[in-house]
């Protein structure tokens, strides 16, 4: 007898967008939370489903695709550009918006804290501004932190992660809804703000990610709408080609660099490339970064002259007195194999502490907790840093936008404060291209040493946050002081320029923990806008990589393999040739006959042990001395419809 629990029952197995309304009958089963949750990261989750790449060939689809004739295709053809054409204009004006509503609150954040400092440096009792700052910091924070744990953790961390399993074929639930766009972009621009150890470009490639398989399918599953339009590319294949489109667009509004944002797409994601995805990817991430130029050069009241390119800017290197010298070569790949053993060490750190949140951190509070404590001790070590620096530099002719002068003489300010008392993306264009002298030595390696720590233990926090900013900026911090080191050492020759090993520490460390090459090499020279150190970085960031391969694997595929995703990678196993695909089918199989009954349909689909999303159709002959015959493949969703 069929129940409708056993209906229910039938549409939970399922992973089919047909039924929404019933997935949502499963989240209300009451959870129990117990203390620690055994994880084991060598096995996989069942919670994860495949995409289905390949068109199910039947005779409907065979009889659709007849229908359609030439015109037909020639609009689609169009259609797909207009699409990529909107997903660069979208992501270009989400890009615009976070880049805004995060200067001005960040800016009056760091107002009223240095008002509140120079009030309290002249009559004593500095700890109110401490408590000042750390209770801005927790607060919003805590905003940021509430609004992922408790609507949509899938939103956490900087999303390359998921991005990268969603191009590789896995469905990540949830991973490329509309809700999960508002929450990622509230949650970053929240979390920048509240001044923790986070940058915001690498939320904007997961939310390009979102915004082109929004456009793409023409409806929204969050706002239960249909739109009716583009009804052709509702399917994985085509969607999925739309998302890495919406990845490169992504990376092109971070860093300005449409050419790495194709390169991302092409090294990090997708498993499947031809050769017209090439040029509309291209195309829309070019459009994404003229849409955040022309925007951000009207805000800042210059129209005509397309001056910032990209969320953070590195700033021209002027090239006539920064150059390179052959001998130089050595240092840079010294500087790299610095930069893949501390990239080593970031990631073996996180590792663990990933492996700790994961077993006893599970609850949505406690993740609000921590990540309010991660803002509190933040603002804390910062203020202590800088109440205990006493290196002053003279304030006329620097470029400092909130100098705090505390215990300096007049005309004077902090130095600390420049690297603690900023955004991230400000204090990485101050290392680079502060002339030499700004920084004393002891500044900066406490400033590395300090905001190591605390970017390995903000990165997976519940909060929307990259991880690339941070990186830069450490690797930024000791390539400066190694740059002053060396023209101490050498007696201040001309070619050691602090700001142009500045710039290779920060390829090296971020290339030690995300382990790019190639996309990495292009997205640091367009946003240097330099093609002089294209050998250079290239050199430091192959060196970086090979060691911090040697250790331990990158910070994202790390996490891929901590979430138990079944990510496949380029190549199979070594080991793997011998096996056979008898050794790990699971038997009996699970078959349908070309006709069947009703009742065995709903006895197989809702049957848990054969918990499948497709099933083989093989020949129904009467007599079982011959091996059946396969026919075909059927879905469980068309099943189910």
């Amino acid at each position: 007898q069929l129940t409708p629990a056993s209906f229910l029952r039938i549409g939970q197995l399922s992973n089919v967008d047909l039924n929404e309304d019933i997935r949502e009958l499963e989240t209300e089963v009451p959870r129990q939370h117990p203390n620690e949750i055994p994880h084991n990261e060598k096995l996989l989750s069942l919670k994860y489903e495949s995409l289905d790449y390949d068109n199910s060939e039947n005779q409907l689809f065979l009889e659709e695709e007849r229908r359609i004739n030439h015109a037909a295709f020639r609009t689609v053809e169009i259609k797909r550009w207009v699409i990529c054409a909107m997903i660069g204009i979208l992501t270009g004006l989400v890009a615009c918006f976070i880049d805004i509503v995060v200067e001005n609150l960040a800016g009056l954040k760091y107002r009223v804290v240095k008002g509140n400092i120079d009030k309290f440096t002249e009559k004593g009792g500095l700890s109110f501004s401490l408590l000042l700052w750390a209770t801005l910091n927790a607060s919003v924070v805590m905003v940021g932190s509430v609004i992922v744990a408790f609507i949509e953790p899938v939103a956490a961390g900087s999303g390359i992660p998921q991005i990268k399993c969603y191009l590789n074929g896995v469905k990540i639930p949830h991973v490329v809804r509309l809700k999960t766009l508002v929450i990622k972009v509230c949650g970053v621009i929240l979390s920048v703000v509240g001044g923790l150890a986070v940058g915001k470009e690498g939320p904007m490639i997961h939310s390009g990610a979102v915004i082109a398989a929004g456009i793409s399918q023409g409806r929204s599953t969050s706002l239960k709408r249909d739109f009716k339009i583009f009804e052709y590319f509702r399917r994985d294949t085509e969607k999925r080609y739309f998302v890495s489109a919406g990845a490169a667009a992504g990376v092109s509004a971070a860093f300005g660099a449409p050419v790495g944002g194709v390169l991302f797409s092409l090294e990090e994601g997708a498993s499947f490339w031809n050769q017209f995805l090439t040029w509309r990817i291209f195309f829309a991430s070019m459009i994404s970064t003229f849409t955040l130029n022309s925007v951000l050069s009207v805000y800042h009241g210059n129209a005509w002259d397309l001056s910032s390119p990209g969320l953070i800017n590195f700033g021209r290197f002027d090239t006539e007195k920064m150059g390179y010298t052959i001998q130089e070569i050595p240092i840079f790949i010294f500087m790299g194999v610095v930069g893949g053993i501390l990239g080593a060490l970031f990631n073996a750190l996180n590792y663990w502490l990933t492996m700790f949140r994961i077993r006893y951190i599970h609850r949505p509070c406690l993740q609000v907790v921590e990540a309010m404590l991660v803002a509190a001790v933040t603002a804390t070590v910062g203020f202590v840093m800088i109440y205990c620096s006493r290196d002053c530099q003279p304030i006329q002719g620097s470029t400092v936008a909130y100098p705090l002068q505390l215990f300096c003489a007049d005309g004077e300010y902090n130095s600390m404060a420049t690297a603690f008392f900023n955004t991230p993306e400000k204090s990485v264009v101050n290392l680079f291209h502060d002339p030499p002298g700004s920084y004393n030595p002891m500044t900066l390696g406490m400033f590395t040493l300090m905001y190591f720590f605390l970017a390995c233990w903000t990165y997976g926090l519940t909060v929307s946050a990259g991880v690339f900013i941070p990186s830069l900026l450490i690797g930024a911090a000791w390539g400066r002081l190694f740059g002053i080191s060396l023209s101490y050492l050498t007696k201040g020759s001309i070619w050691a320029d602090p700001g142009k090993y500045a710039l290779m520490g920060a390829a090296a460390q971020l290339g030690g923990i995300v382990r790019m090459t190639l996309s990495l090499t292009v997205i640091m020279m367009e946003a240097t806008g330099n093609v002089t150190y294209g050998f250079p970085i290239m050199l430091v960031l192959m060196t970086a990589k090979i060691v911090g391969d040697y250790f331990v694997e990158g910070l994202y595929d790390m996490h891929i393999q901590l979430q138990s995703v079944p990510f496949l990678h380029w190549e199979a196993p070594v080991t793997s040739h011998s096996l056979t695909a008898r050794e790990v089918m699971s038997t009996p199989v699970t078959c349908l006959r070309r006709i069947e009954r009703v009742g065995t349909v709903v006895d197989i689909l809702s049957d848990t042990s054969s918990n499948h999303n497709g099933f083989p159709v093989v020949e129904s002959n009467p007599d079982a001395t011959q091996v059946a015959g396969l026919r075909g493949l059927i879905l469980r969703s068309h099943l189910i419809v």
